[in-house]
């Protein structure tokens, strides 16, 4: 059994020697928040094009205002969008909007809270410096350089950066096909009724949105039956696609048949237990040049070790880059023993008390409890050394992804 960290690395090992290489596509800008960067964006002029002001006032040479309080002569005025004619000389001042350029001989901007003006006069209260309220030309960043880089997911923010550098049209690549199969004789379609014995399969639905959210395209198998033969058909047409899900049926029981049915078919395991709670028999292989993942059949334990190992392998295998965990930090409300040895991933959540983030579990009922994970905001990291954690103390908390 492999520590949570070793497991994690692993993960990345082994798809790093892969070096996965998906075909690309290219797309309008419209169609691209969410995707993979296939190609370096490079800035198509300096940005700003110009030395910008940031602030409404008066645009000055600082030198005429090293001593305030100055008087100095208004000469005109600049608006975004346009530009003032000629020099501005010694004594002269011109009026500025923000996102306006200088004007020709001036290096900075006095705030109009920072003056008095009384027609053309203006007597400035408050020295400036060069450069004050003004971004200079090419200081964002300069012609032809990376402003987003190959590999690089699209999100909002870099939507905006590519349509300020014109950019209509980019090459991402391919989405991976991931393809999703639940086992077990227990489940039943989401939308039909259960017997008295039986659970609806919510781990389809988890796991396709999920996949969505980390930038794959599920492909649903459906339920495989505990049958073997069954189970190897469906395994082999979910190795068709760029990454197969398994979730159930990996453990020691007499009808867990996944992982007979993995080696019979080739497959290398790589992981086959993670010191971890929840999520301990997970499973991480390859058949020929397909990877798979056997999840644990319970609810939470597959939610928790799809974020943690099949995220960022969805992510490597669509062009982009391994994306490593970010843990935060929060004060303990109320304290908590550990002796497991394990790594505890626990759901919980995040406050504001006077100031300060404090985190508490939720009350859950173990792995099978999804009603706990929709109450929590995040999850509770207890590490194996982490044996007796007291009210107060700084603790990891990993985000819930939405």
């Amino acid at each position: 059994m492999l520590s949570f960290e070793r497991a994690l690395a692993t993960v990345r090992e082994k798809l790093s020697e892969a070096n996965p290489n998906p075909p690309t596509e290219t797309l309008p800008l419209d169609r691209v928040h969410g995707r993979v960067l296939a190609e370096d964006v490079v800035a198509d002029r300096d940005y700003p094009p110009f030395n910008r002001s940031t602030r409404d006032g008066y645009a000055v040479r600082s030198a005429d205002v090293s001593a305030a309080p100055a008087t100095l002569e208004c000469v005109g005025e600049v608006r975004a969008g346009e530009s003032f004619p000629g020099t501005t000389g010694p004594g002269q001042c011109v009026q500025i909007m923000t996102g306006a350029p200088l004007p020709t001989g001036t290096d900075a901007v006095v705030m109009i809270e920072h003056v008095r003006a009384q027609g053309s006069r203006v007597e400035v209260l408050r020295a400036v410096s060069p450069n004050e309220n003004v971004v200079r030309q090419g200081t964002e960043a300069a012609k032809g350089r990376v402003v987003l880089p190959r590999g690089r997911r699209l999100g909002a923010g870099e939507m905006g950066l590519l349509a300020s550098v014109g950019r209509a049209h980019i090459r991402v690549f391919l989405r991976p096909q991931v393809a999703i199969l639940l086992t077990g004789g227990e489940l039943v379609p989401f939308d039909a009724p259960p017997g008295s014995f039986q659970v609806r399969n919510s781990n389809a639905v988890t796991l396709a949105a999920q996949v969505v959210a980390a930038g794959g395209v599920p492909r649903p198998l459906g339920i495989a039956p505990d049958q073997k033969e069954v189970l190897r058909r469906l395994i082999l047409e979910g190795l068709e696609s760029d990454l197969l899900l398994l979730s159930g049926g990996i453990s020691m029981g007499k009808y867990d048949f996944v992982g007979q049915v993995l080696s019979e078919l080739g497959g290398e395991f790589f992981i086959q237990g993670v010191a971890m709670r929840p999520g301990k028999p997970l499973v991480f292989g390859r058949c020929g040049t397909k990877f798979f993942f056997g999840l644990p059949g319970n609810p939470v334990s597959t939610y928790v070790t799809f974020e943690l190992f099949v995220r960022p392998a969805i992510a490597m295998l669509g062009g982009g880059q391994f994306e490593s965990l970010t843990f935060l930090r929060a004060r303990l409300g109320r304290p908590y023993d550990h002796t497991l040895g394990l790594t505890a991933f626990m759901p919980a959540r995040v406050e504001v008390q006077n100031g300060e983030p404090v985190v508490d579990l939720v009350g859950w009922q173990g792995s099978g409890d999804l009603v706990g994970v929709a109450a929590a905001n995040c999850f509770l990291v207890v590490h194996p050394q982490q044996t007796e954690l007291a009210a107060g103390d700084w603790v990891d908390v990993l985000p819930k992804p939405a």
